[in-house]
């Protein structure tokens, strides 16, 4: 029995965890006195916080053990990801040795040159304009809900997929199915909120935290420089807690989002060495310079 006990507790983690629910049924039970719009994005930067806390929760925060990890998260208040895939999916991502590769890492957002060759022009059309940050906040939400269905969908098709693995998926949409249900009737039952400002908010929260991914990652011969750091210690610095400095938590995975900005400041150069200065100063100039321009192309640049 001790073996399934923590033999940490991260309080920091824990408390935002509890601040995050505690607010968020604030908005849900009290909120409909709100103006819509504000609610919307009230609601819409506490789900940014909670898909955030969930990327801890992976990474073993705030315990060591993830059957508390995924306990403290069970209400899913982001609606659409099931923990379970969303864990695996992100823990294969940092596994790769390739990441940015289309084939290897589950979070790329390149395609190959063939598969990119061989779709249709408004396709290409729809995948250039979500290049840009304007395109990923706006059609980047839908687009990152279809790759997780059809991702899982080709999982359970595949005749290479074992029997367990098959049980496994099933098991994690099926609970993410009643959980949501079962939030969704007391949502309706309880509260004076229309059902469609908490899809609105969903969507928003996921909406934000496209800021957060978009520059995460470019192609590079290099595996040292596909990873970028912003130094922005602001709002949305805290909101994606402080996964900005994208670099030291790919470095350094076990570390507690409250330590990163820290562990940062103490060895900056090596890690700007490191990336080889893969740096914007802040979310703003990222914005300035890709709010209507695509970063990257689509297919990825070092296949052929």
């Amino acid at each position: 029995m001790l073996n399934y006990l923590p033999t940490r507790i991260e309080w920091p983690t824990l408390f935002l965890i509890i601040a995050c629910y505690v607010a968020w049924f604030s908005l849900a039970f009290a909120g409909a006195v709100l103006n819509p719009v504000l609610w919307i994005f009230a609601m819409g930067v506490l789900t940014t916080l909670y898909w955030s806390l969930m990327h801890e929760a992976v990474h073993n925060h705030p315990t060591d053990r993830d059957w508390i990890n995924r306990l403290t998260l069970t209400i899913p208040i982001g609606f659409v990801f099931p923990y379970g895939r969303f864990r695996d999916g992100h823990l294969r991502h940092h596994a790769t040795g390739e990441l940015t590769d289309p084939f290897d890492d589950p979070e790329s957002f390149y395609l190959s040159p063939k598969c990119w060759k061989n779709l249709s022009k408004p396709i290409k059309l729809l995948l250039r304009f979500n290049n840009s940050l304007f395109g990923r906040m706006l059609i980047g939400p839908a687009i990152a809900i279809w790759r997780m269905f059809a991702f899982d969908y080709v999982r359970l098709t595949d005749a290479e997929t074992t029997r367990k693995e098959r049980i496994f998926i099933l098991g994690e949409w099926c609970l993410h199915v009643v959980l949501v249900g079962t939030l969704a009737l007391i949502l309706m039952r309880y509260s004076a909120v229309p059902l469609w400002q908490f899809i609105a908010a969903a969507y928003v929260g996921i909406s934000i935290l496209q800021i957060r991914t978009f520059p995460e990652h470019q192609a590079s011969d290099l595996a040292g420089e596909r990873t970028v750091i912003i130094e922005d210690n602001g709002p949305l610095a805290f909101l994606f807690l402080y996964n900005n400095l994208h670099v030291v938590h790919h470095t350094r995975p076990g570390l507690a989002w409250y330590r990163l900005p820290g562990f940062y400041k103490r060895h900056r150069d090596q890690f700007i060495r490191r990336n080889n200065g893969y740096v914007y100063s802040s979310y703003w100039q990222v914005l300035r310079q890709y709010f209507l321009s695509a970063k990257e192309p689509v297919p990825h640049p070092g296949l052929h």
